[in-house]
């Protein structure tokens, strides 16, 4: 199975794709979607879904796993977050890929054991479990890809 893990944000959306085959996972892809500051959100979002489509027809992914919005205190932030999601549940749609979401809580838990962990722990864990080298970089990419190992984990694939 091969699964597309999404970081929303709308400065910048992380993404990693993964391969699950007999549960032993492999990076396919990951990187970011980064939009510039001070543009309009309508152009950023277009950006957004231009962009996560157009990883979504080359990578090929079976479904998608995305992180819930976790309420900020930063009502600002939570509002552009929220936009980001939307449309990037949008993109997976119009992929025809089922979507699963999961909980900043639920993906710390399922990667590192423990849903309180920081964001070092998470990077390492990811790292582990997907054989690099190195962690990866930045960490929304890190993170995307948390998401698509929580899914893989979650469903026991």
């Amino acid at each position: 199975m091969r699964i597309i893990g999404i970081d929303p944000g709308t400065g910048i959306l992380g993404f990693g794709v993964i391969d699950v085959i007999k549960g032993k996972m492999k990076l396919i892809d990951a990187g970011v979607i980064t939009t510039p500051a001070y543009t309009p959100l309508s152009v950023r979002l277009e950006d957004i879904f231009d962009g996560l489509t157009e990883i979504i027809a080359e990578t090929k992914p079976d479904c998608m796993s995305i992180e819930k919005l976790f309420f900020s205190q930063n009502v600002t932030t939570a509002m552009s977050v929220s936009h980001a999601r939307g449309v990037a549940m949008l993109a997976g749609c119009k992929g025809s890929l089922p979507i699963a979401e999961y909980t900043p809580l639920q993906i710390k838990q399922s990667v590192t054991g423990y849903g309180k962990a920081d964001k070092k722990q998470v990077q390492e864990m990811v790292r582990i479990q997907l054989g690099l080298l190195e962690v990866p970089k930045p960490d929304d990419c890190a993170d995307a890809l948390a998401a698509a190992i929580t899914h893989s984990l979650m469903t026991r694939v």
